[in-house]
């Protein structure tokens, strides 16, 4: 069964919504990790806060992106349905916050990582968890 599974990440179709799911979280990343540099190193805002407002920028961005192409089969098209998917994919990544957050603060203040590499890990500690949820919840009923 784990095999099959692995299998499936490489050959199955879930495969081809994996990749699709990394390159949008890759081009949201980027965006975010250019926000947050903009927030802090321009603005001179701290760097939790620029995190979480870049983060809800990301969230936005990233529905809009994995609704057309990641999720197309599911696609949420109806105003309602758009709408409904678009709330459900801040619920589950706004639960992803803290833990981003969290990440980003443990790795900045205890382990004395610059701000944007901590970042970059966060993101990524985060995006599996972040796939999963809206892999089966936000995109299921669609």
């Amino acid at each position: 069964m784990v095999r099959s599974f692995l299998r499936g990440l490489v050959d199955g179709p879930l495969a081809v919504q994996l990749r699709r799911f990394v390159m949008v979280g890759i081009a949201a990343a980027a965006i975010q990790m250019a926000l947050l540099w903009l927030f802090v190193d321009v603005g001179g805002v701290n760097y939790l806060l620029g995190a979480t407002v870049a983060i809800e920028f990301t969230i936005v961005f990233s529905y809009v992106l994995n609704n057309a192409w990641t999720f197309h089969a599911s696609q949420h098209t109806g105003r309602g349905d758009y709408f409904s998917g678009l709330v459900k994919t801040n619920l589950v990544r706004g639960t992803a916050i803290p833990i981003q957050l969290g990440v980003l603060f443990a790795l900045v203040e205890w382990v004395g990582l610059l701000y944007l590499v901590a970042n970059a890990v966060a993101i990524f500690l985060s995006g599996l968890y972040r796939y999963v949820l809206d892999a089966r919840w936000t995109w299921s009923d669609a």
